[in-house]
């Protein structure tokens, strides 16, 4: 890791993990949906489950990205990736993330073919099974996701300190070559990466300290990005606890080259940012000031978000403390 790669107290950013991570996820996907005779095909990334930053990487560390397919249906791949960060001087490591993927195999002569997959041999019945439960659920929360996909956000004019406008934020690329797939279409790990450059700054113009990603709750890809599009960036906070920031983030897509076309909501996710100290402890969060009922609304579904997820920490951890 260099530093280039890091914020300015040194951490990696996120984005740049996250990066990595669909990478690995692509390459691993794509090799295996080429595993047999046929039509040739590259794996789209369609989604991300919830990913989280378990420990910092610094400057100077080495990362590992470790990849595994875990379940496969007719026209879908699961991927999960371990991340593991190497002190080079000392040879520690420590695992830094851990994430699950979905992606799908793209026809390379009609990039609207999606392709059979083929199965892969499980060790056991009930890991088939445990695999079939995460895939219809993470099928249905896709067409949840995309119900709740008509909100835009708006400028606000001179909003008032640690309420949602104050901090929302915006970013607008322009799609290039280096950003594509062999297909033409953006990378999904170039979009996540930009995705978390906008959180971040949302979180970071919310508290005014040093902000590290925490985790990623689902990022659903909607629909591909084409190279030549103009894509919008779009950040906004919608809630905060005494330690952790959620941002929810859409990735809005303009096509000019080719084919006109009305602009669509691509990609959409919430990360979840917590304040660090010059010395890299936890600090209080602000608390955001809700407004509108929308902003009230959010503000409630967030809070259901943070404590669905600290349940399932807290039943996880049940067994380590038993030992």
């Amino acid at each position: 890791m260099r530093p280039d790669d890091a914020n300015i107290a040194g951490n990696v950013h996120g984005g740049t993990i996250l990066k990595m991570i669909e990478e690995a996820g692509a390459i691993i996907s794509t090799r295996h949906c080429n595993s047999q005779a046929g039509e040739h095909c590259v794996a789209a990334l369609a989604r991300v489950e919830r990913t989280d930053f378990l420990s910092p990487m610094c400057i100077g560390e080495v990362a590992h990205v470790c990849a595994e397919i875990t379940y496969t249906s007719k026209r879908s791949v699961e991927v999960q990736v371990n991340v593991l960060s190497e002190n080079i001087l000392t040879g520690a490591k420590r695992v830094t993330n851990r994430a699950t993927l979905w992606y799908v195999p793209l026809s390379l002569k009609n990039v609207d073919k999606v392709l059979e997959v083929p199965p892969i041999q499980y060790a056991s019945k009930e890991l088939e099974e445990e695999g079939k439960k995460r895939y219809d659920e993470q099928k249905l929360e896709r067409l949840v996701t995309k119900e709740r996909n008509g909100d835009i956000i708006f400028p606000v004019i001179n909003p008032e300190p640690y309420t949602v406008g104050y901090s929302q934020s915006s970013l607008i690329h322009l799609v290039g070559p280096s950003d594509c797939t062999l297909h033409g279409f953006v990378h999904g790990g170039v979009t996540m990466k930009l995705m978390d450059e906008v959180a971040g700054i949302v979180a970071a113009r919310h508290c005014k300290t040093n902000i590290v990603t925490a985790s990623v709750d689902a990022i659903n890809f909607h629909e591909k990005i084409k190279k030549g599009c103009v894509i919008t960036i779009s950040g906004r906070m919608t809630f905060t606890s005494n330690k952790s920031m959620e941002i929810e983030v859409f990735v809005d897509a303009d096509p000019f080259v080719d084919e006109p076309k009305e602009r669509y909501r691509a990609v959409s996710a919430f990360f979840t940012y917590v304040s660090l100290s010059k010395e890299g402890k936890p600090l209080p969060v602000p608390q955001l000031l809700v407004e509108t009922e929308d902003e009230k609304r959010r503000f409630e579904d967030g809070k259901g978000r943070y404590l669905q997820t600290k349940a399932k920490r807290q039943v996880q951890m049940q067994p380590l403390t038993q030992q």
